[in-house]
């Protein structure tokens, strides 16, 4: 009997062997496409391309909400030269403008009272029936409906095991790893997050911080001392501003958000990072605000410079109040003290998860605090407060996180450097730029980086500046791809490879957006035709970018009839 049951025991392990084997064997054949890591709106339009061109995809969202920063406030689109945004970012825009054509969008205003102003051009653009500016839920409702729509497989709050959940084997990323468990084979991979997580994960080349001028032979890159491009420091003050606590004693300590450190030498470089900040949807409407809620450890300390810029004479408090529809903002930084925190994100690049989330934590208390002081402390001009207090965050955006805006503004974290890097000299046409993947347009542009005590003994920010182009500009094929001897099937559309300067002009939304399409399209042709994202021929890529609407050159750019 025993010897029956165990010869039983072994037939049926057999079975189950050759059943496991051949599921095995049935997920290995099963192998996606194209895996995309990241939420951000790049990430998403890179989704729909590889999903258009027929490949098999899935989207990894560390985020919950779908569209970074487009969705996260930022609805005073940077779009620069509107007629250079083609493709899928222009079909973003498209199904904006189409939600407002419906009478229920305009809940707090009609569509006649908006207005139509925009940065530079209108706001709704008719014509090409574009929506420039928008509410954060409109965002999200169309990148949540736009990946519906295609089938696209998604999985939300996974989190890459940055460790040791990136398998790579002969030069190609084969797997990932997220921290739930979760593990996602691959043919071809693209990093569409803010951070460059997996880029940085498997092991390619990236730098943080500003690159020396005489690395890539800039002008604007480095230390900016004495640079003042903006009215975001304190040349712009009627008097200057003293950073001790007793005014002219030095014995006496900084004041709250001044580094005691020198600020370095003009055109070196640095590990620093410009500001980060969130962008604040509020409401002015009686029906549809929020109070600004007091932070369980606020601080009024921490805004005591603030007082003494007031103190100077300055009042422009209002004016990044931009308007989007429905009598709200997107409410960016302005002046030399703002939502802006300067100087406290410097490690967020490389930072932990959990030290991340202590820095975002740290930014959003600061910035919640800024907004209860200016509405309720005594020192505040009456005036200035009095107008205030007629606003407060807006009731019916980011209803899950109590009003607050769910992505903070990562304007730069690691950036990669890839078979090209874009630099400031390709944009200001001194180089030229081969192979085109979209266009750019916007000014160079850096938030501060720093805040020090100057040689005068005075309060003094650095990093600020924005440089004028001389027009729309090419970005390169190479800068979205590692060097060769790296990795061959990763795709960077969103950490680019570009220096300080030049990544201040590439890092706007729209143009995330097309190079996300850009992206998904090497990474399905190089599928098609079997080769490294390095060895396709650009001639094809172009072929298939202009058969999809991108704009590569100033001569296929978009324009109105």
């Amino acid at each position: 009997m025993k010897t029956k049951n165990l010869m039983l025991v072994k037939f049926v392990g057999v079975i189950v062997g050759i059943f496991l084997c051949s599921c095995s064997l049935a997920q290995k054949d099963e192998v996606t496409d194209i895996i995309i890591y990241g939420g951000t709106s790049g990430a998403v339009t890179a989704a729909v391309q590889a999903k258009k061109m027929g490949k098999t995809v899935i989207m990894i969202s560390p985020d919950i909400h779908l569209g970074g920063l487009s969705s996260g406030g930022l609805g005073w689109t940077d779009t620069g030269k509107k007629e250079v945004i083609g493709g899928l970012a222009r079909e973003f825009y498209q199904r904006v403008y189409d939600k407002y054509q419906n009478p229920g969008a305009w809940k707090w205003e009609r569509k006649a009272d908006f207005g139509n102003q925009g940065q530079g051009t209108p706001a709704i653009d008719g014509e090409l029936r574009t929506m420039w500016i928008f509410e954060p839920h409109i965002a999200e409702e169309v990148f949540d409906e736009w990946v519906e729509e295609m089938g696209i497989k998604l999985y939300r709050d996974e989190w890459l095991d940055r460790k040791t959940g990136v398998t790579v084997e002969d030069g190609k990323i084969t797997s990932i790893r997220t921290l739930s468990g979760k593990e996602f084979e691959g043919k071809m991979f693209i990093d569409a997050t803010y951070e460059g997580d997996l880029m940085a994960a498997a092991g390619v080349s990236y730098h943080v911080g500003r690159e020396a001028n005489s690395v890539y032979n800039e002008e604007w890159n480095g230390i900016q001392t004495g640079v003042y491009h903006h009215g975001h420091h304190f040349q712009a003050l009627e008097r200057p501003i003293a950073p001790y606590l007793i005014a002219g004693d030095p014995s006496s300590g900084l004041i709250a958000k001044i580094s005691a450190e020198n600020p370095g030498k003009k055109g070196e470089g640095d590990h620093k990072i410009q500001a980060y900040c969130f962008r604040t949807c509020m409401s002015n409407h009686p029906d549809n605000m929020v109070p600004f809620p007091r932070p369980d450890n606020y601080d009024s300390t921490q805004y005591e410079l603030l007082v003494r810029i007031f103190d100077a004479g300055w009042k422009e408090l209002f004016n990044k109040f931009d308007m989007i529809p429905n009598r709200k903002t997107d409410t960016n930084n302005h002046g030399p003290f703002s939502s802006d925190n300067i100087g406290m994100n410097y490690d967020y690049p490389e930072a932990s998860y959990e030290r991340r989330q202590e820095i975002i934590k740290e930014h959003e208390d600061y910035q919640k605090g800024l907004l209860y002081f200016l509405a309720n402390d005594a020192r505040v001009p009456r005036e200035l407060q009095e107008e205030f207090q007629r606003w407060g965050l807006a009731n019916d955006e980011f209803t899950d996180n109590a009003n607050w805006p769910h992505q903070i503004y990562v304007r730069e974290a690691r950036r990669m450097i890839g078979e090209f890097v874009m630099t400031e000299n390709e944009l200001l046409r001194k180089k030229p730029t081969p192979n085109s993947v979209g266009m750019g347009s916007y000014t160079i542009d850096s938030h501060n980086v720093q805040r020090y005590v100057d040689e005068s003994g005075h309060v003094q920010n650095e990093g600020d500046i924005g440089v004028h182009l001389p027009g729309p500009y090419k970005i390169a094929y190479g800068s979205i791809i590692p060097k060769m001897e790296e990795i061959n099937n990763l795709i960077v559309p969103v950490a680019v490879s570009a220096s300080h300067t030049a990544f201040g002009s590439i890092r706007m939304e729209p143009v995330f957006m097309i190079l996300g399409q850009s992206g998904a399209t090497v990474a399905a042709l190089s599928l098609e035709k079997g080769l490294d994202v390095q060895d396709l021929p650009y001639e094809a890529l172009k072929a298939q970018l202009l058969e999809d609407g991108q704009v590569l050159t100033m001569d296929n750019r978009i324009l109105s009839d």
